[in-house]
């Protein structure tokens, strides 16, 4: 799906569900253009161009104010792109990097400079799989001391066996994409039993996005899922539209995903604790 398309299937209509001022959507990518930020040479996939301008349009169309661009895989540990879209509107805009061994301190500052507030790791295996668990835990200990989080991407059958490694974590961390729990399977079984535990933790977060990684359209057997999580740590939750859907089994209209989000939270206060009051707080937008 190229991002012209994308934005051509947002423009379908608008959501009817009104984002509150301040909405963040904090789970978002920007991809090349590739002339400019080429893709990593060891990458799993090649997506098509989804600039910063195309998200910004799409941004606007649905009444997004802020946004936390999380760098990809494909990128690599190159987060040039990444950092050259929060750039475009700092006040508004964090990021998520991904870090290896080879940037250091000083790198790691200037990205914090630059609007960075976490890094990612990928545990998917059609992805690549685990990391190195060595330079992980180094990487953790570097990014401590600047009062950064670790977002988990993981596939559900591993959330059993990471528990372990997760609940030693000594700063906060963020599970991607609801566990990528399948929605199908509903909410009884054990790898969403241990989401929720974590849940429970204190310095766990969890995004409620990816309701198309785990469902298809209108997405409605995600919805128990989302709640379960939002009633277990509602002050934790954050909400992302995953643009612009990569690897995706098919085409996704954000509207449709906007308006997911009376159904996963049904009150105001909550929809704002989701959407405004925790992202501001994690990632330190009033700062």
């Amino acid at each position: 799906m190229t991002a012209a398309n994308a934005l051509d299937q947002a423009a379908k209509r608008r959501p009817q569900f009104k984002l509150p001022p301040g909405s963040c959507d904090a789970h978002c990518h920007v991809f090349g253009p590739a002339v400019r930020f080429p893709y990593a040479p060891n990458r799993r996939y090649t997506p098509a161009d989804a600039p910063k301008e195309a998200l910004a349009a799409l941004h606007r169309h649905l009444g997004v104010e802020r946004a936390v661009i999380v760098q990809a895989s494909c990128h690599g540990s190159d987060n040039s792109a990444m950092l050259d879209a929060i750039a475009s509107a700092p006040a508004h805009h964090r990021g998520i990097a991904i870090v290896d061994d080879s940037i250091a301190g000083p790198q790691l500052l200037a990205m914090h400079q630059g609007g960075v507030r976490g890094v990612r790791f990928n545990f998917v295996k059609h992805l690549g799989g685990a990391p190195d668990m060595a330079m992980f835990h180094r990487v953790i200990q570097r990014i401590k001391p600047l009062g950064w989080h670790v977002v988990l991407h993981v596939d559900a059958p591993d959330i059993v066996p990471l528990t372990d490694m997760m609940v030693k974590l000594p700063l906060p961390f963020v599970i991607d994409h609801m566990g990528r729990v399948p929605a199908v399977a509903g909410p009884d079984k054990p790898p969403f039993h241990a989401l929720l535990e974590l849940a429970r933790r204190d310095n766990c977060w969890i995004k409620l996005c990816g309701a198309e990684r785990i469902d298809m359209p209108p997405y409605d057997k995600a919805v128990p899922i989302a709640r379960a999580i939002i009633e277990t740590a509602p002050d934790r939750v954050l909400w992302g539209t995953d643009f612009p859907h990569p690897n995706s089994t098919h085409e996704c209209d954000e509207a449709d995903l906007v308006d997911l989000v009376p159904q996963y939270a049904t009150d105001a206060a909550l929809q704002k604790k989701l959407l405004v009051d925790n992202p501001a707080r994690l990632y330190r937008f009033n700062r």
